[in-house]
């Protein structure tokens, strides 16, 4: 299921690899780079200026009114604005998989080895290569200094008295997340360094997963006829290169931990700022046969001649005792640690460090709340924990490995599922963890349940679930800073309920919470500018906030659209409800969330407009596609109003209500007449029932509602089956075969012609998140190979042509344009395994086809 094209992108990006070594355990599959790759295509990031003259007619009013907005975010209040039309961020092909759990904060790391990526203070990125911070291999040889490099292919114009400039033609990055290799050969040395890196994201586990830490294990062969002393050397700056390094009073220093029979040192780097302040800690596990040194403090500027010759004369460092004193402002200051052993002739030997950070105790933009972090709950909320969490990663990473190789081995044992996809399940959900994530405990003075208690057909103030698995949310992306949204969490919730079920569950619960509340504040609205309340009940909310201000409390940062416009979440909300449940079958989640349920479907009742059964939008209706105007009833907001009449049908029986079930039922057939007769027009679903002249464009999502039936384990229920396999095959040849001679995934909008629709700045676009649902409907339906190759595109797009790594956009264009990079919606891709894993049970035969009895998962 590979083509040709796809095996020439991947070699593409190993051609430049002029070594034959293969490094310690790298395994076969993922996403696999020379780090002297050059990506030949710079795309460039969709801006105002980026929109066409006939839209920007169409929305004048919308840019006038965003203009005013903007020029008052960052102007007036010095704030960033949560989505920047004017100062979108530029694409740097450099990032790797991301350091850290879920919910304590991320660090990434190049694949070319920068620190370069920090998410510290929660849901805040700061985009920054703090060059100072690096690996450094030391060979000794007879008690001689043979070979001392920086493992890195930078030359930058500070530190000068380092050895920087390694090729990168003699190393290569593996990624297959939450774990990362990069295998050196050192010229000239006849040595191989493999560096392994280690976070502790596994599945169904709600403790470790939750630590700000990570592992650096670094294997050495020596194949000389000579033995060899080894140093690694790590250093690491006091902060992540932001203005606050430099605020002062920051400050280093060494500790030694024993605990268990197992003893730890390293150095502690206090950053004391006002708000947030953490602790950032490298440290190394002591044994026998090995020697850890350390230097408390260096200046990260001029030459550093000094530490590179501490480490040169004897392959370690001085050691000294006691703390640093406080930085001065306008002073920055960095620790080294270094681990050294010996390798005998021909033979491997490893070393091992641990990078981890505390701040278990934080505050977002508007400081009105302080709230504690998951990992709190294990090592205390006192800021004094980066040793222990040290020492416990240090410990344990052996059995985080085993767990995850446990969790990854039947997928990548399958002979039938392609590389290129085992690659993208893997490495796209470095999301979970590097999406802005929070995830905090539940104070016991916090009421979740937006007021309405369960007797008055609302939510306990405090869920037995969220009160034992805590609080959860992401960003909808890095670039648009706003957690969990509603509308994009629809897709990317499959990789939280296959993975961390109780988290999805969580969400929920947050947000049913919010459904009921009502904030009649009138606010104006950029896309209509119509003024409307803030909330309005029994509506689901687009958001929960923006990390600059106070998420859980702030509710709907997105401005964009009135809570009216909103058909699609309310419907979203109702369909994740029975597919949780059905992938869990958690009953009392199930009675929680029956009422609300019904709350909101009879909200939806109201755009019934002509009683027929079938909901219909005017507008701005289906909010997921802004701009793309819909009048009438449309393929994606009402398919999705007639699998959401389904499940209320399915769990009406369920809470035994009758009355309920024959309500929905029979909207449920005079809907279905309704859609069928409106929309069908042969080959598949038209865009809307309008008329106008685009309403019969292809959408590829047109199927949606359809499949989240097939990923709650229901058939038929609401769309025939004959039609949605012929609508199906109509995406395919033209949404994906006729787009980009079928390279690039889906497009959003295709007219029947063959040529994409270019009606709105959305329509024409390719969602790798959507694309990902669209292949999961294909693969329920049987059409395995249709939906493989409808994804494959915009995985070789994104990760082997654009140089997207671990920052999937939400969007590209055919040429030239990107849109929000390191998105939520492609965690979707994880609707393709329940697809594949269902298709499996259905068909035997297909799941003996691995190398493996362990197709299950």
């Amino acid at each position: 299921m590979t083509s040709e094209w796809g095996e020439k992108s991947t070699a593409d990006l190993m051609s430049r690899y002029v070594s034959k070594e293969m490094g310690q355990g790298v395994p076969k599959e993922g996403w696999r780079i020379c780090l002297a790759h050059e990506f030949k295509e710079k795309r460039k990031p969709f801006q105002a200026k980026d929109v066409s003259l006939s839209n920007v007619m169409d929305h004048i009013g919308l840019g006038i009114r965003y203009l005013k907005w903007w020029y008052k975010k960052t102007q007036v209040e010095k704030k960033a604005p949560f989505i920047d039309m004017f100062r979108a961020l530029p694409l740097r092909q450099i990032y790797g998989a991301p350091l850290g759990g879920i919910g304590g904060g991320t660090i990434t790391r190049g694949w070319r080895g920068e620190f370069c990526r920090w998410q510290l203070n929660p849901g805040m990125y700061h985009y920054k290569t703090v060059i100072a911070n690096q690996f450094t291999v030391c060979l000794r040889r007879g008690g001689q200094t043979v070979y001392q490099q920086v493992l890195s292919v930078e030359r930058p114009p500070t530190l000068q008295g380092w050895n920087w400039g390694y090729c990168g033609e003699y190393a290569f990055y593996h990624a297959l997340y939450p774990r990362a290799w990069t295998v050196y050969q050192l010229p000239g040395q006849n040595v191989t360094l493999t560096c392994r890196q280690i976070s502790p994201v596994i599945p169904h586990d709600y403790q470790d997963s939750s630590l700000p830490a990570a592992v650096f294990v670094w294997d050495i062969e020596n194949k000389n006829d000579y033995a060899l002393d080894v140093s690694i050397m790590f250093t690491m700056v006091n902060g992540s290169g932001h203005k606050d390094d430099k605020s002062g009073g920051h400050w280093n220093e060494p500790f030694h931990l024993e605990k268990d029979g197992e003893a730890v040192s390293g150095v502690l780097l206090h950053h004391c700022t006002a708000a947030n302040p953490y602790t950032l800690c490298i440290a190394a596990r002591e044994q026998a046969d090995r020697e850890v040194s350390h230097q408390t403090a260096f200046s990260p500027k001029g030459t550093c001649s000094g530490l590179w010759s501490d480490l040169i004369t004897d392959g370690r460092l001085d050691s000294p005792t006691g703390s640093s004193p406080p930085t001065q402002k306008g002073e920055k200051v960095a620790a080294a640690l270094a681990v050294s052993c010996s390798v005998p002739a021909h033979k491997l030997n490893s070393l091992e460090f641990c990078l981890a950070w505390d701040m278990p105790r934080i505050t977002f933009g508007s400081r009105e709340r302080e709230h504690v972090r998951r990992y709190a709950r294990y090592f205390g909320d006192k800021g004094d924990a980066s040793p222990s969490l040290s020492h416990y990663a240090l410990t344990h990473y052996k059995q985080w490995e085993k767990s995850i190789e446990e969790w990854q081995r039947p997928i990548l044992r399958d002979s039938s599922l392609p590389p290129w996809y085992k690659s993208a399940l893997f490495n796209e959900l470095y999301f979970v963890a590097d999406g802005g994530t929070v995830w905090t405990e539940l104070s016991e003075d916090v009421d979740v349940s937006g007021g309405v208690r369960s007797e008055d057909g609302g939510l306990p103030a405090q869920p037995a679930l969220v009160k034992e698995y805590g609080r959860f949310a992401y960003l909808e992306g890095q670039e648009y800073r706003m957690y969990n949204t509603y509308d994009v969490h629809f897709y990317a919730s499959f990789a939280l309920i296959m993975l961390w079920p109780k988290l999805a569950l969580s969400v929920q619960y947050d947000i049913a919470g919010t459904v009921v509340q009502q904030d009649p504040t009138e606010r104006l609205h950029l896309m209509n500018g119509r003024y409307s309340p803030v909330k309005t009940k029994n509506v689901v909310p687009h958001d929960i906030g923006d990390p600059d201000d106070e998420p859980w409390q702030r509710l709907n940062a997105y401005l964009i659209h009135d809570t009216a416009d909103w058909k699609d979440l309310n419907l979203k909300f109702v369909l994740q409800v029975y597919r949780d449940f059905h992938l869990t079958q958690d009953s009392q989640y199930l009675q929680d969330m029956w009422p609300i349920c019904q709350a909101v479907m009879e909200s939806e009742l109201k755009f019934d407009q002509d009683g027929d059964g079938l909901i219909e939008n005017s507008g701005y209706a289906d909010q997921t596609y802004d701009g793309w105007t819909v009048t009438g009833a449309s393929a994606y907001c009402g398919g999705m109003w007639l699998a959401s009449l389904c499940v209320m049908c399915k769990m009406a029986r369920l809470v035994d209500s009758e009355e309920a079930y024959q309500r929905y039922k029979d909207l449920l057939e005079r809907g279905s007449a309704a859609f069928d007769k409106l929309l069908w027009n042969g080959k598949y679903y038209n865009y809307d029932s309008s008329g106008r002249a685009l309403s019969n464009s292809v959408m590829s999502d047109q199927c949606a509602g359809h499949w989240f039936l097939r990923a709650s384990g229901l058939e038929e229920e609401a769309f025939p089956k004959e039609k949605i396999r012929r609508a199906l095959k109509s995406v395919f040849d033209l949404n994906v075969m006729s787009f980009s001679e079928g390279h690039m995934g889906a497009v959003n909008g295709m007219r029947p012609e063959g040529v994409p629709d270019r009606s709105s700045v959305q329509s024409d676009e390719v969602w790798i998140g959507v694309v990902y649902g669209l292949a999961a409907t294909m693969i329920h339906e049987g059409m395995l190979e249709e939906g493989m190759r409808t994804a494959e595109g915009c995985y070789r797009t994104v990760w082997e042509q654009l140089g997207m790594a671990f920052q999937t956009p939400e969007a590209y264009c055919e040429r030239s344009i990107y849109r929000s990079l390191a998105y939520m919606r492609p965690l979707s891709v994880w609707a393709m395994q329940l697809a594949l894993d269902r298709s499996q049970r259905d068909n035997p035969v297909r799941a003996k086809t691995g190398d493996t009895d362990e197709i299950e998962t």
